[in-house]
């Protein structure tokens, strides 16, 4: 199999933008970076405050850069409920355009790599002549095989049921303490281990 100059530039050039992002989150200050970005939303944009921390969701999302930090702050910043509506519709945005990013630019890149495999176009014919039946079919056997997998999962080790409760805690058997006796701390002079 032998591997062409293009293809090999594709995998470098590849390899080096997977470095550089790397590179960039192991060496960035990105939580600075996220608080100083809430400091001036709140100093300087007011009422518009919400409105950018959603649209700054968007970048972070398709980056695949952890938002938690906007998140809590936008709660902070903006009270439970301005803060919830704007992290909710700053996350769906970001999510939205993954997507289409991820359904138009890395399409055809996908389908390059999966044409080899029959099942696979298959159920993507399928999904682009009837696109919400064949998704709703595929979303029902995907909970069921998660069901029955989970199921077998926890027949086959019974002592995973223990890890979900909570352990019991030793009850001590301490005689009962009389609350209305006052506490008497007894030091004894002559041994020297005490301060003075």
């Amino acid at each position: 199999m032998a591997v062409s100059w293009s293809s090999l530039f594709r995998i470098s050039l590849l390899f080096l933008l997977l470095a550089a992002v790397v590179t960039a989150f192991v060496t960035l200050p990105i939580e600075k970076i996220l608080k100083d970005f809430l400091v001036w939303i709140q100093d300087n944009l007011g009422p518009w405050g919400p409105v950018v921390l959603a649209i700054s969701y968007i970048p972070l999302s398709v980056l695949a850069v952890p938002a938690s930090i906007l998140t809590l702050g936008g709660g902070y910043l903006f009270g439970l409920p301005l803060g919830f509506v704007a992290d909710s519709l700053g996350g769906t945005f970001g999510a939205t355009a993954a997507f289409l990013l991820g359904r138009t630019i890395g399409r055809p890149y996908v389908i390059s790599k999966l044409k080899d495999y029959p099942k696979f176009q298959a159920v993507a014919i399928a999904i682009q002549r009837s696109g919400f039946k064949v998704w709703t079919i595929l979303m029902v056997c995907v909970t069921k095989v998660a069901k029955s997998s989970l199921e077998k999962a926890l027949a086959e080790n019974p002592d995973v049921e223990n890890l979900l409760v909570s352990p019991q805690l030793p009850i001590a058997s301490c005689p009962a303490v009389d609350l209305h006796k006052p506490l008497i701390i007894k030091v004894d002079p002559s041994n020297d281990d005490h301060e003075k």
